[in-house]
C-alpha cells in the first residue's frame, strides 16, 4: 500500500482578536472558521487548531501559511511562532503573508489599484498599495508605517485610479484569502523554509 500524498494547505490568521483558520485541498474540500477570542486568543489557539483539523491530520498538509502582520503585536507574534513550530516539526514550507495583502486579495474582482490603511498605535497608520493580478498580488507600495499627513500626500500624488480601503478589526475573516495567496505561491514553485517567516510589527508596542 502506498501512502496518500499530502494535498492540503492550512492558514492561520491571528493578527486581530479574531482567530481565523482555513484548510483546503484546492479542489472539492475547503473549510474555514473564525472565533472572536479577544484577549483569550493566546490561551485557546492550540485548542482550536486541534478541534479544527479533523478529519484531516497534520500529515495531510503540504504547507502552512500565516498572516505576518501588521496587526496586534501579541496576536501576530503568537500566530507566527505557532506556524513556525508546526512547519518545523512537519518539515513543510511556511508562507508568511501580509495582513493587508490578504484584505486586498478579497477585492480580487477589482482591476484598479487598492490603497489600504489600518490604524496603528500613537495615531499612525499602516499603509500599502496593491494591484491585484490573476496569479497574486503586486506590491506598488509595500506595507509601511506612516503618519496620516504623509499618507494623504502619497494618495494626492498617486497617478492611477485607486480604491481606498479602511481596514478595521475582524481580520480573521480574510483567512481564506490568506490561504488562496499562499496556494498561488505554491503553484509558482515557491517553497519557503519555516525560518524565513518573520512577523511584521511595524512599530514597537511600547513608546521608547
Amino acid at each position: 500500500m502506498t501512502n496518500t500524498p499530502k494535498k492540503f494547505g492550512l492558514a492561520i490568521h491571528t493578527t486581530s482578536p479574531e482567530l481565523g483558520l482555513a484548510i483546503s485541498n484546492f479542489a472539492e474540500d475547503t473549510r474555514s472558521k473564525t472565533w472572536n477570542l479577544g484577549r483569550d486568543l493566546s490561551t485557546h489557539l492550540h485548542q482550536k487548531l486541534q478541534e479544527f483539523m479533523p478529519p484531516q491530520t497534520w500529515q495531510d498538509l503540504n504547507f502552512i501559511t500565516v498572516a505576518k502582520g501588521p496587526g496586534s503585536f501579541t496576536g501576530t507574534r503568537i500566530g507566527v511562532v505557532t506556524a513556525r513550530t508546526l512547519a518545523q516539526q512537519l518539515d513543510i514550507p511556511l508562507f508568511a503573508i501580509s495582513t493587508l495583502a490578504t484584505i486586498a486579495w478579497s477585492y480580487k474582482q477589482k482591476n484598479h489599484n487598492l490603497s489600504l490603511q489600518m490604524p496603528a498605535q500613537r495615531e499612525q497608520l499602516f499603509t500599502a498599495i496593491y494591484q491585484v493580478e490573476e496569479m497574486g498580488i503586486n506590491h506598488l507600495l509595500k506595507d509601511t508605517l506612516m503618519n496620516p499627513a504623509a499618507w494623504e500626500k502619497i494618495l494626492e500624488n498617486w497617478e492611477n485610479y485607486y480604491q481606498l480601503i479602511q481596514v478595521e478589526n475582524g481580520l480573521g475573516k480574510s483567512v481564506v484569502s490568506l490561504l488562496e495567496l499562499a496556494y498561488l505561491e505554491w503553484q509558482k514553485g515557491n517553497r519557503p523554509h519555516w525560518s524565513e517567516a518573520l512577523p511584521f510589527y511595524g512599530q514597537h508596542p511600547v513608546e521608547k
